[in-house]
């Protein structure tokens, strides 16, 4: 198959509304060869069509804990985040056909990682973006707040280019949401890791000797903190 064939037939498979991860698996290719030409389907179909109406955009109370921010934003942040720091969760909804919403869900380490993990798009009737939200924020303590876009773009987009720095891309299911945060040129005006120290903890699903590596390779050792759980 060529280039060009892959690429087109990448269209296809995303216009039946299969994940990066299910295009992969479909075509028998590994996911990091699949993201690029995602990414890239994504820009000509950006380019190529206007920009949905923002419906919303919420992120979790205390998201900015342990983080600096330059400037006089006015960004709101929240009560304490419970346990939470490090970890940011950006909700954006907008308009879809047929009087629905496409709402995505991305998960944010700020210490670290970068974006770990996403939900969506996915479409849905108004009344059900209720229930999309609460799902997704139901593990916090206090209610999301409602954000601008720019700080959903600060924060997500930022925390790539500081997780890239330090030798880690983000989840391969993003590229699908990036196009619901609209155009950011950068940079952030947030300033990651934990008092802007790289700081990993490490998730159930982790290589966490990978990533210890990753950042020794990338800032060297005793410039970093970690934790890593004991096995049981």
């Amino acid at each position: 198959m060529t280039d060009s064939e892959l690429f087109e037939r990448i269209g296809e498979l995303r216009g039946q509304g299969r994940s990066p991860k299910e295009i992969a698996r479909s075509l028998g290719i590994r996911p990091a060869a699949v993201a690029p030409l995602v990414r890239r389907l994504a820009a000509q179909n950006a380019a190529d069509a206007p920009e949905p109406a923002l419906v919303g955009c919420w992120v979790n109370q205390g998201w900015s804990e342990e983080l600096s921010i330059s400037g006089q934003r006015g960004w709101p942040r929240g009560a304490p985040s419970q346990g939470c720091a490090g970890l940011a969760t950006v909700v954006v909804a907008r308009e879809a056909r047929g009087m629905k919403v496409s709402a995505c869900c991305i998960l944010v380490d700020t210490h670290c990682l970068g974006v770990k993990s996403t939900i969506g798009p996915r479409v849905m009737g108004r009344d059900k973006l209720v229930d999309f939200k609460r799902g997704v924020y139901g593990g916090y303590e206090d209610p999301p707040l409602d954000a601008p876009l720019d700080l959903a773009q600060h924060l997500v987009f930022g925390a790539i280019e500081y997780a890239r720095r330090l030798g880690f891309e983000p989840a391969v299911d993003f590229d699908a949401c990036a196009g619901h945060l609209g155009t950011w040129s950068g940079p952030s005006a947030i300033r990651f890791g934990r008092h802007g120290k790289p700081m990993y903890v490490a998730g159930p699903y982790d290589d966490a000797s990978r990533v210890i590596s990753t950042l020794e390779r990338s800032v060297g050792q005793g410039n970093f903190d970690f934790l890593v759980g004991l096995p049981a």
